[in-house]
């Protein structure tokens, strides 16, 4: 009977590999789905950036040459057997499919222990691709229901600083392509710091990553419900040739008449998701390693000069960004009830305050041409006041060491990472049976 048992799992665990490899040979080896996703920059680095959670929680010599190999598969059948023409982005995508599968593979054969932690790598890896497959197909929705944008809006909020930083930054782009160059890659492999924050805490704090991961995932989804408050594109979108070297002149935009127009394109200004996304992987990086943050904050440094320098974004909408990462934040943080105060008060201000903006953006925005003092004002203060509240939630999160001594077993430790000696805890009591038990790493 137990044999009969083993026999019919094993059984099973050999079908759902076939499955899987079919699967992966389909959308690796199928030129519609090469034309439309694997040559893409932004699908191909969602793809890439699986290699970086795979390899940081299975760094094994073995998980390489599945990645390569994998990915010799597939530029050979696209390449010699399809006659696909070879892009560079497509090679970042088959290391990256490769590396799903391989994933997928792990889980499939994981033994008992192990497969929480397996699944935590591959699933969210596979839903936040799946996400970025499905983005454009929330975007071209929200075109098609709002067909006039509120760029005039935006633009006159930018005007009433004083400085129009996307012209500025668009010009420093024309002038310094390396500065370019290098901000245009941070904005495509956004993806990349997201993945490390996520594996970064797997490895470190399981609940803490599936926060991130959470986070990370509703961005997305929840901003598009945004887009359709405030539709709007982007200047380079609405000045065409005349971005970035001839904005509107500020004493013209007194007189500019601000009003809805309508144009084609995505609607996808603000908030900066983008923006939104960077925010939240500086935050959720807080107690990661210095080369973590750093990375991270390069992100983020460089995410603001490419969202406003390619003409994307305004400046208010990389503002906007900050109430919507803390209302992510705040949806998030399952691991404390609602009835913790600073989590219900962090979510409630975050909403009202990009009600707010968006209300004074839409249907008053000429109030801040009254003087620059207003929307400087205005910005500094809910970036302090997001930040602000954001410090609150930090000290609300639990200790770590309790998140990751749920990992092994006082009786019969069974780890459930790939290096036991690595990452387990084990409960050491000092003093006699009564006092209080420490957590310490092994």
């Amino acid at each position: 009977m137990f044999r009969t048992h083993m026999s019919t799992h094993r059984i099973l665990r050999i079908l759902l590999s076939a499955l899987v490899i079919a699967a992966g040979v389909w959308f690796g080896a199928t030129a519609e789905f090469y034309n439309s996703a694997l040559v893409s920059a932004f699908f191909g680095a969602a793809l890439f950036s699986i290699c970086i959670i795979h390899l940081r929680l299975f760094p094994a010599w073995l998980d390489v040459a599945g990645i390569v190999a994998g990915t010799a598969f597939f530029a050979l059948i696209d390449f010699r057997l399809l006659h696909l023409a070879p892009k560079i982005m497509a090679w970042f995508s088959f290391l990256g499919l490769s590396s799903l599968l391989l994933l997928a593979l792990r889980l499939v054969w994981a033994p008992a222990g192990q497969r929480r932690f397996r699944f935590l790598a591959f699933v969210p890896s596979l839903l936040f691709v799946s996400s970025d497959w499905f983005a454009s197909t929330f975007l071209e929705w929200t075109e098609r229901a709002h067909p006039r944008v509120f760029d005039l809006n935006l633009f006159a909020f930018d005007a009433s600083l004083q400085l129009q930083f996307p012209f500025l930054l668009g010009q420093a782009f024309q002038m310094w392509h390396t500065f370019k160059t290098i901000s245009l890659i941070v904005y495509i492999a956004l993806p990349i710091p997201i993945a490390i924050v996520y594996s970064g805490h797997l490895l470190k704090r399981e609940s803490r990553a599936i926060t991130a991961m959470l986070a990370f995932l509703l961005t997305g989804p929840i901003g598009i419900l945004f887009y359709n408050l405030l539709p709007a594109m982007g200047p380079a979108h609405i000045f065409g040739g005349d971005f970035p070297w001839h904005p509107i002149p500020l004493e013209a935009v007194h007189r500019l008449l601000i009003e809805p127009i309508a144009l084609a394109g995505p609607r996808n200004a603000i908030p900066s998701l983008h923006m939104g996304w960077v925010l939240l992987a500086w935050w959720f990086s807080r107690s990661l390693s210095l080369v973590e943050r750093a990375i991270v904050a390069f992100f983020v440094v460089f995410t603001i000069f490419s969202t406003m320098g390619t003409g994307e974004h305004y400046f208010i909408d990389l503002i906007a960004a900050f109430p919507f990462a803390l209302l992510i934040e705040s949806l998030c943080l399952y691991e404390r009830p609602w009835r913790s105060s600073p989590r219900l008060i962090s979510a409630l201000f975050s909403l009202a305050l990009i009600f707010v903006w968006f209300a004074v953006l839409r249907y008053a925005p000429h109030i801040f041409l009254i003087s620059p003092l207003l929307p400087w004002l205005a910005c500094m203060l809910t970036v302090a006041a997001c930040s602000f509240f954001d410090r609150s939630l930090a000290r609300q999160r639990p200790s770590a060491a309790v998140g990751v001594a749920k990992c092994c077993s006082l009786v019969a430790p069974t780890c459930r990472y790939s290096n036991p000696a690595k990452n387990c805890v084990r409960l050491r009591t000092i003093g006699p049976p009564t006092a209080m038990p420490v957590w310490e790493r092994v």
